[in-house]
């Protein structure tokens, strides 16, 4: 148990950190204190040391993680195992954004570091933390006979939503070094799902661990552990997945739709007296609220009615931080831990695995379930 002001450092000074998390760690000043930031680029860690008020500012993150902490977020792009185990290690509870890791393996590793060191590891997952998301859970326990469960995501371009935040320059970074962090993906990638080509690569560390792992870990969320993987269809700009939960099948699809700076990602599910659409904004705008609707009907009449609810302006990557404060300092669970996060990465292998094989794949949340053997 450590002092209710939690105090941190920041490894990762990119898009998301400038755009969300260190805003808003800002806010929340009452519950946390920027004390370093760790970047590769240095203009960038000392232009948002400068701003947020931390008196430690480093280049190598194996510095930050000896500093005097109580908490470490991760928010580098890639794998974020070593940071985060290391973390760990040194007696700091972590905070990363996804993935967790890459793979399965690396996962345990690092879960059994946090269990003998009996630190806190939580991973970012907003959606998990909207309160109109809360909401709908709420309402899908309560359906007497869910039938079908739709999920949609359409991809658009990053660069629109985010031209209007003040973003600091990270052209400082060498070739050298992102040379060095392409071959560490690759051979993280490799070792997760095999030698399987580009386009499976490709679709496993761009779309499955870095954009759809949020909508898998929505699933999960709501109907619990996937029984069965029975479809999957992966192809240059889309991906389809059909899994079943207890009976109920779940219809994903992701398209990558760049011409179009429309963001679109819509949750349904469907039962004979109600259908329920959950749809979320685009994930770098501040606090647009997620939207949930709800259908239905009177039988044997044309009588049919939608209503249409907002239940939060608060943003839930805010919402996410103030989460992991209680559950550092107060011991409540976290919705979104780090075991919870590995089942993510075992469903991303398994998807890569149905995809590759043209077979479904039973219990494919499962840790071992997706084995490359």
């Amino acid at each position: 148990m450590c002092a209710d002001r939690l105090r941190v450092g920041v490894v990762g000074t990119g898009l998301i950190a400038q755009v969300m998390h260190l805003p808003y760690l800002a806010e929340l000043d009452d519950l946390f204190e920027i004390r370093a930031v760790c970047d590769a680029s240095r203009k960038a860690a000392e232009a948002c040391a400068a701003r947020y008020g931390a008196t430690s500012v480093y280049t190598d993150w194996r510095y930050l993680v000896e500093e005097d902490l109580d908490a470490v977020l991760v928010l580098t792009s890639g794998s974020h195992a070593p940071i985060a185990g290391a973390a760990a290690e040194s007696g700091r509870s972590v905070f990363v954004e996804k993935p967790l890791c890459y793979s399965v393996a690396e996962g345990k590793e690092l879960i059994n570091t946090v269990r003998r060191t009996g630190v806190t590891v939580m991973v970012g997952y907003p959606k998990r933390y909207d309160p109109a998301f809360i909401e709908l859970c709420h309402r899908v326990s309560a359906m007497g006979d869910l039938r079908f469960v739709q999920l949609t995501t359409m991809e658009s371009p990053v660069a629109p939503y985010v031209g209007h935040y003040r973003i600091n320059s990270r052209d400082d970074i060498g070739q050298d070094q992102i040379a060095d962090w392409q071959t560490d993906r690759a051979n993280r990638v490799k070792s997760a799902i095999g030698d399987v080509g580009d386009l499976y690569s490709r679709t496993y560390e761009v779309v499955l661990i870095d954009s759809l792992v949020h909508e898998l870990n929505l699933l999960r969320g709501v109907l619990g552990e996937p029984d069965e993987l029975k479809f999957a269809s992966i192809r240059e700009a889309s991906v389809n997945v059909l899994l079943d939960f207890n009976g109920v099948e779940c219809a994903l699809t992701w398209i990558d739709l760049p011409g179009i700076a429309r963001y679109e990602m819509e949750v349904r599910f469907y039962d004979p007296n109600e259908r329920l659409r959950l749809a979320f904004p685009s994930p770098f705008l501040r606090s647009v609220p997620t939207v949930l609707d709800s259908e239905k009907g009177e039988v044997g009449t044309p009588h049919a009615s939608v209503a249409r609810e907002i239940f939060s302006y608060e943003e839930p990557f805010k919402l996410e931080l103030v989460a992991f404060h209680r559950a550092v300092t107060e011991g409540a669970e976290a919705p979104t831990s780090g075991i919870d996060g590995l089942h993510d990465i075992a469903l991303c292998q398994s998807i890569i695995k149905g995809g590759i094989e043209s077979r479904p794949v039973l219990q494919p949340s499962d840790l071992n379930a997706a084995s490359t053997e």
